[in-house]
């Protein structure tokens, strides 16, 4: 158990945060998104489009359920969460971080929904998405970071806390 698992919001920092600790640590970075897409062949915003929410949520739990890594910082999908199968093994690997960041700062952050690939039912909003996770993302904490200033920063706290 020698990873580390970023999850939270869409605009969080994640992908960020993950490939800044991975460098401060010596660690590989992997991005569940990324590899998502290189199985599926397809952009994450393409997989909903053509085949469905629902399939893509089946295949991010699927895929990341699969995972085996070592000595990894991970960055995953903020509705990774969604999935058991994927959370249990994520919690297996390693230690779950949650990069918490207020809505409203993550409302600045992100404006490109059509092609972001963020999983969401019709007419939801950010707000929607973020009380709908929010619950989770403290579930399956094993830390809460606090992120409220620079992506550098965030990654630093998360090295001191571990």
């Amino acid at each position: 158990m020698d990873n580390i698992v970023l999850i939270g919001m869409p605009g969080a920092g994640k992908s960020t945060v993950g490939v800044l600790l991975a460098k401060r640590l010596g660690y590989r970075f992997v991005d569940t998104d990324l590899l998502i897409q290189e199985i599926e062949g397809k952009r994450l915003f393409e997989i909903m489009r053509d085949n469905g929410n629902e399939y893509f949520a089946d295949a991010e739990n699927r895929i990341v359920a699969s995972l085996k890594v070592e000595r990894s910082v991970i960055a995953t999908g903020g509705s990774v969460v969604f999935g058991s199968d994927a959370m249990q093994n994520l919690k297996s690997l390693g230690k779950v971080v949650y990069l918490r960041v207020p809505l409203a700062e993550l409302e600045k952050r992100v404006n490109n929904f059509e092609t972001r690939g963020i999983l969401m039912k019709s007419g939801q909003t950010l707000k929607d998405i973020y009380a709908e996770r929010t619950p989770l993302y403290e579930r399956y904490a094993d830390l809460t970071i606090d992120c409220d200033g620079d992506l550098a920063d965030n990654a630093i706290k998360i090295e001191q806390l571990l």
